[in-house]
């Protein structure tokens, strides 16, 4: 599922995939999306893509990158 593109959604349409794109599946050995967000709320991390500020994927990576180090 691909995130809805800013210019084409609503604030609660990108709350919503947010919501559903990084809930937890139980089951932590083979999702990994906990040791990506390590502890943090994904709508926090996503606020300014919920916000309409920043694309999707730009966050994305961004959270990617300092996981990385």
């Amino acid at each position: 599922m691909q995130p809805p593109r800013i210019d084409n959604s609503t604030t609660e349409e990108r709350r919503a995939y947010v919501q559903e794109a990084w809930k937890c599946l139980h089951d932590c050995e083979a999702c990994g999306k906990c040791r990506i967000l390590k502890g943090r709320d994904a709508e926090t991390l996503y606020a300014d893509y919920i916000e309409g500020r920043r694309d999707y994927m730009d966050i994305t990576l961004d959270i990617r990158n300092r996981s990385i180090k």
